[in-house]
């Protein structure tokens, strides 16, 4: 039962961020703590369904892959749920918003091209614009507007998304978590390389 627990947080993720979306639609009273309070709830099961699944030894491709994919449906959730309630920003930044879009999808094709499977190669680079990404929607969720975090949010995304292209590129065989291009570099070179046990192990 207890190894469990990484998948159920997983699906956990994907119902909150459907809530915070369903909340937006209807407009529900009190709208912003709701979902400020889902979303964290959100990441937190984000955090820790890996570092439980490494801990139990039970960290599989598979499972690896359903958190990637769950994580997209999850932030596709939340920021369709902001753009309902905050759509002034996002006329505003569409310029860069398309760019950043563009470039995920670019990373996700190539991975598919190559690969025929989804990225799941949580870089610590990519983790990190994920925090960044967090913060920004969380004021943006507040104050219903983003300017110097969400300019850092776009050129750390950007960046992340062509790291993450280049380590598909370098990859021989698709691979989970691979922290940085060095990685993936060391591993074509069939190299072993360190994995963090307890954020990318």
């Amino acid at each position: 039962m207890i190894n469990q627990i990484p998948k159920a947080l997983i699906f956990f993720r994907l119902s909150l961020g459907v809530m915070i979306l369903i909340f937006s639609i209807f407009q529900i009273e009190n709208y912003s703590n709701v979902a400020l309070t889902l979303f964290c709830a959100g990441m937190l099961t984000d955090i820790f369904d890996g570092i439980i699944a490494r801990q139990l030894n039970i960290s599989s491709q598979n499972l690896r892959r359903l958190d990637s994919t769950v994580d997209q449906l999850f932030f596709i959730s939340v920021a369709i749920a902001t753009f309902i309630q905050s759509p002034q920003f996002f006329y505003q930044n569409k310029i860069k918003l398309i760019i950043l879009l563009s470039a995920e999808m670019l990373a996700y094709l190539v991975c598919f091209l190559k690969f025929k499977k989804e990225i799941a190669t949580h870089s610590f680079l990519s983790k990190a614009w994920a925090l960044i990404l967090f913060v920004t929607i969380l004021q943006i969720i507040i104050t219903k507007n983003s300017t110097i975090l969400f300019g850092i949010c776009f050129y750390l995304g950007v960046v992340t998304r062509f790291e993450i292209i280049a380590i598909i590129l370098v990859l021989r065989e698709w691979t989970n978590d691979v922290p940085g291009l060095y990685q993936a570099i060391l591993l074509r070179q069939g190299k072993t390389i360190t994995r963090h046990k307890l954020f990318n192990g």
